[in-house]
């Protein structure tokens, strides 16, 4: 039986919105038979488990991209009310893989010399706190920034819990944290951080004088073909799309997909796009398609930082580069991104060449903190679809 939701009290909505403060962050033609059409399909059956799971996703949807087709495999719903099965062209929040993107941004300036991987705070952005001044693009994309994170702080939270559609100026989400010291000195250790990608954001601004929604659609979207990417401001969802619930047992399972507003998480978490649209960026991210014919940048973005993981982890073993994170798997090794926001985890992944693409989309939040072990569960089925994208049994 399908869980249906029920409408959303104002204090489960605080609950909700506390839960996701912990944890901020070339077309293919689709091959007939696709995974919802082979009820024993084992990848299929997989999904179906996982969410008959406790506390699992209404809906999973899965997207393996090999040249120029393209495998969907389903399981469970899009929408509690209507019982629509998922499908690649719906909308979905991203999370934090949006960091990719601030990433893509940012290594194609770097590739054009607009910008440089050692460039400071100090150098692009002087009013933000002289404490953070040595901190370089480079640490930023890589987590090793020693920023604190806006989102935890305690000013930010009050303003979320009070009106989850706060709109924020996103330009002035570091000064929650302005008064701050850095966590640890830069370059020294691993720290994800939601503030990173924001700076990241602000320092493209701050070269090109271009607003970083344009820059996404003239680097990003426009060269990719993604026409149902966008970086909205605020919390409604564009039609049709993948619903994305809280699932708490023994509470009731709640819609939470337009909860909370885009502005407060910008750069670091607010995109909007859809499987199809993240199986065709993820193959030419990771492949480093966007930077120019050089591969000096790609080179840099894969100085791995042994044992960096992603929000939450992704599949194998995690190691952090500049907005990538590799995953080394019992089958192989694939490059990507994660994120979990409320309502949403995500999971994007290619091979090194960016020849073969995973984009893993589940309607519920799942991480460290609130599911470990249905998260534990959730890496040991992507490991799974990465050994059937790299042709491997494991």
């Amino acid at each position: 039986m399908p869980r249906h939701p029920r409408p959303r009290s104002s204090l489960r909505a605080v609950t909700v919105v506390a839960a996701c403060l912990a944890l901020l962050a070339p077309g293919a033609a689709e091959a007939v038979g696709r995974g919802e059409g082979h009820p024993h399909d084992p990848l299929r059956q997989q999904l179906e488990e996982l969410v008959r799971a406790p506390g699992g996703p209404p809906g999973i949807i899965a997207v393996l991209g090999d040249g120029h087709r393209r495998r969907v495999v389903q399981a469970g719903v899009a929408d509690l009310d209507t019982g629509r099965a998922p499908r690649s062209g719906d909308a979905m929040r991203i999370a934090s893989t949006a960091k990719a993107f601030s990433g893509a941004v940012a290594l194609y300036l770097v590739e054009h010399r607009l910008l440089k991987l050692d460039d400071t705070l100090r150098e692009r952005l002087p009013a933000l706190p002289r404490a953070w001044g040595k901190v370089t693009l480079r640490q930023l994309l890589n987590h090793t920034s020693g920023l604190p994170d806006y989102s935890q702080t305690q000013a930010f939270a009050d303003t979320l819990r009070a009106d989850p559609h706060h709109h924020f100026d996103s330009r002035r989400l570091l000064d929650y944290a302005a008064d701050e010291p850095l966590r640890f000195r830069p370059g020294s250790r691993y720290q994800y951080s939601n503030s990173d990608n924001i700076a990241v954001a602000l320092m493209a601004e701050a070269v090109t004088h271009v607003p970083y929604e344009r820059l996404l659609a003239e680097i990003v979207y426009g060269p990719l073909g993604l026409h149902r990417t966008s970086l909205p401001q605020g919390f409604r969802m564009p039609e049709p799309y993948l619903h994305g619930y809280d699932v708490s047992p023994p509470e009731p399972t709640e819609d939470v997909s337009e909860l909370i507003g885009m502005s407060g998480v910008w750069a670091s978490g607010g995109i909007v796009s859809t499987p199809a649209d993240m199986s065709r960026f993820i193959g030419a991210y990771a492949g480093g398609r966007l930077y120019g014919p050089g591969r000096g940048v790609v080179r840099e973005q894969r100085r791995w930082v042994p044992g960096g993981a992603s929000e939450p982890a992704g599949p194998g073993r995690n190691d952090a580069g500049l907005a990538l994170f590799r995953y080394t798997t019992r089958c192989g090794v694939v490059l990507g991104h994660t994120g979990n926001t409320a309502g949403y985890t995500q999971l994007i992944a290619a091979t090194p060449d960016g020849r073969k693409s995973l984009t893993f989309s589940v309607n519920t939040q799942i991480n460290q903190r609130s599911k470990p072990e249905l998260l534990k569960r959730l890496r040991a089925v992507q490991e799974n679809f990465v050994c059937a994208l790299l042709g491997r049994k494991g």
